[in-house]
């Protein structure tokens, strides 16, 4: 979601957090998600209070759109293929719903909180009408790639405002199997808050126990995934509280070795 900035000097911590471990090492699945059950299934809820009422939505959407308008001559896909896309940590399907559903033939969802998947027979009740609604997995990223039953081939895969819930190593393993699932020319869009202080370490939130990356760690964990950075924007337009947006199209790097 959305995050107010904090530009510190150093990672915001909690209280009993040992400032010589990783951040990302004190991520807890089941307190993320136990933060998630206790938001509105609404947009303002999933976007953290920058609901309908704000800019944020719409700009974020429009924001989106332009990225993937840059991205068209390099997102072809093959002659007959059916364009499956994918939203990871949909929340109530705002993406899939706005955004998707414009460019893919047909679109899954994964989402943790399950009454956030309750709310999407309504959301994306039109989706389903006109058969664009593929599958709903209700299951956390840190859990997906272990349980895949799925030979579908995605021509894109959409990760937005949720990859801070997963530590970096597994970040990378989920990207590593994502990356796996991609059709022949398919693409990973990252849509993540970057964080900002002097040190250009990562910033741990314990109220919903997740991490914002600096966009330094991101192309990281990149690099280390075996995905190569083609195109990378900022998100214009938000208010200038939140933390910088950025987009990242990522796509298989042919020279990656294990």
């Amino acid at each position: 979601m959305p995050a107010k900035l904090e530009i510190t000097d150093q990672p915001a911590l909690g209280n009993d957090i040992d400032e010589e471990v990783p951040v990302d090492k004190f991520i807890d699945y089941s307190d993320g998600l136990n933060y998630w059950r206790s938001i509105p299934a609404t947009v303002d809820g999933v976007l953290g209070g920058f609901g309908e009422d704000t800019v944020v939505p719409k700009r974020d959407i429009s924001g989106s759109i332009t990225f993937l308008r840059k991205l068209s001559s390099r997102m072809r896909p093959a002659k007959g293929e059916i364009k499956y896309g994918f939203e990871l940590g949909a929340g109530i399907g705002r993406v899939s719903k706005n955004l998707l559903s414009k460019y893919c033939d047909k679109v899954d969802l994964l989402e943790y909180n399950e009454h956030f998947v309750a709310q999407m027979d309504e959301e994306l009740a039109e989706l389903k009408a006109q058969g664009k609604l593929g599958e709903i997995f209700n299951m956390g990223m840190q859990d997906y790639h272990q349980t895949w039953k799925n030979d579908r081939k995605y021509w894109l895969v959409w990760c937005q405002w949720c990859l801070g819930y997963l530590n970096d190593d597994l970040l990378v393993e989920f990207l590593k199997f994502m990356k796996s699932t991609l059709s022949e020319n398919g693409t990973i869009i990252v849509k993540e808050n970057t964080c900002i202080n002097i040190s250009d370490d990562d910033i741990f939130d314990d109220e919903d126990s997740s991490v914002t990356r600096t966009d330094s760690k991101f192309k990281e964990i990149f690099a280390r995934s075996g995905l190569k950075l083609i195109a990378q924007d900022v998100q214009k337009g938000l208010p200038k509280e939140l933390y910088p947006v950025k987009m990242y199209a990522l796509k298989p790097d042919p020279s990656f070795v294990e």
